[in-house]
């Protein structure tokens, strides 16, 4: 028995029990399931779909009534058909999201078995149903990527786009802030209609819509996997705008200037000791106050 046939009688709650274990290993079983779940809140009271049917058909028929009088079941049917439609398509392109808060990472794995680790407040979606025809995933904020051996696919953000030739690489999107870091294997990165491949080491980056050139990246992984966050010749409102993310505060600026560059790192376990971290460099104060912490230059 074809797949429509098994769909035909389970509706009609006729099949028997060798052909319902036959539909239970369909591939969109599941879907199907729920498919006909939530349409049971779209059905009208006391509607027989297959009566209004066969008098919309003895109507046109006969030719008896005018197209006002049968219009109406038929749009009733139309209407009907137009919910299956739509809440299959619903449950088959959903999306799978996963979102980090403040001061929070996580780690996952798609499809293919390549790990994701994602900074705080970073969010990563996918469609996992039809990962093996659309192999992509959206990211906003920032992640590390472990891909598995002989996989590929393109992260996408709002600022550009990464292809994965199999390898291991940072991607950092933030407000007018866009960085790829490659540390194995090879990427591609698409800014503005134009790819740039970097091998591991290599850099791109885009602060305020200008690209930055950067030296060679010696380390193995991103340091904030290691609950750091590190900077070089980076401008202050990039460093103190990771500094919120991490410890989850509102910081204030007073008599510093926050487009002067900023070499060092603070760590995100102990608030003190990263305050003194990100101030001891600039000679600068902070005095604290609620969750509002107020830096102040000499």
């Amino acid at each position: 028995m074809n797949r429509e046939e098994l769909i035909s009688k389970w509706l009609d709650n006729d099949l028997n029990n060798q052909e319902l274990e036959a539909f239970k290993k369909l591939e969109d079983y599941d879907d199907l399931v729920k498919l006909n779940t939530n349409l049971q809140g779209f059905k009208a009271d006391e509607y027989n779909t297959s009566k209004e049917l066969e008098n919309v058909l003895s109507v046109i028929k006969t030719k008896k009534q005018t197209p006002t009088h049968w219009l109406k079941p038929l749009m009733r049917v139309a209407a009907i058909l137009a919910v299956c439609f739509s809440l299959y398509y619903y449950t088959t392109t959903l999306d799978t999201t996963i979102s980090t808060e403040f001061a929070q990472k996580t780690t996952i794995e798609l499809p293919d078995a390549s790990r994701v680790s994602l900074n705080a407040k970073s969010h990563l979606a996918f469609n996992k149903k039809d990962w093996k025809h659309e192999r992509e995933v959206e990211l906003h904020g920032e992640a590390f990527f472990k891909v598995a051996k002989g996989s590929s696919f393109k992260v996408k953000t709002t600022s550009g786009t990464v292809t994965v030739y199999g390898t291991q690489f940072n991607v950092k999107q933030r407000d007018n802030y866009f960085e790829v870091i490659c540390y194995e294997g090879l990427v591609g990165v698409t800014y503005n209609a134009q790819e740039t491949k970097l091998k591991p080491g290599n850099s791109f980056l885009i602060i305020d819509g200008k690209v930055i050139a950067k030296e060679k990246e010696n380390r193995t992984m991103p340091s904030w996997l290691n609950n750091a966050s590190t900077f070089k010749s980076l401008p202050y409102k990039t460093v103190i705008a990771e500094f919120e993310r991490q410890y989850h505060v509102d910081v204030t600026l007073l008599g510093i200037d926050s487009e002067q560059l900023f070499t060092g790192s603070f760590a995100h376990d102990n608030i003190e000791v990263a305050l003194k971290s990100i101030t001891l460099p600039l000679h600068a104060t902070y005095s604290k106050s609620n969750n509002t912490i107020t830096l102040k230059g000499e």
